[in-house]
């Protein structure tokens, strides 16, 4: 299973943040005592919720950039939050592969969102992707 249950959790209690106003600790520990995470997982999601809800407007800016047709406050509200997961990874977890993010974002959204999300999550991370490679000299 990895970390997808550490995404999972985070993902969870950014929708309660978001949507609920939900203070984050209090929605994370709530999240992963219900769903019994296991406690590294718990670690990862609270540097993926702590590191999304920092970085937020540098997040949303760069979707702004790579979401060519898109506004960020229009996107679902689900689709923008695993984007804003995924974008963080990309940008700020340098173990975890590229490929690696994308993937595990696609999954999040066949799995909580549309059956059209999977492809434009992949579309805009991978356009996220190639700006990231390209700035840090590997593309």
């Amino acid at each position: 299973m990895g970390r997808r249950q550490g995404r999972e959790a985070a993902l969870k209690t950014l929708f309660q943040v978001e949507l609920g106003g939900a203070q984050p600790e209090f929605a994370l520990n709530a999240t992963c005592e219900q769903e019994a995470i296991a406690s590294a997982d718990v670690a990862f999601a609270r540097d993926l919720v702590t590191g999304v809800l920092e970085r937020l407007p540098e997040l949303d800016e760069l979707l702004r950039r790579c979401s060519h047709e898109w506004s960020v406050e229009r996107m679902a509200v689900l689709d923008r939050l695993i984007l804003r997961l995924a974008c963080y990874e990309i940008l700020f977890c340098s173990d975890i592969p590229v490929a690696v993010s994308i993937n595990e974002a696609v999954e999040l959204a066949k799995k909580y969102s549309t059956p059209e999300a999977g492809r434009f999550i992949n579309g805009v991370l991978s356009a996220v992707a190639r700006g990231q490679l390209a700035e840090d000299g590997r593309l």
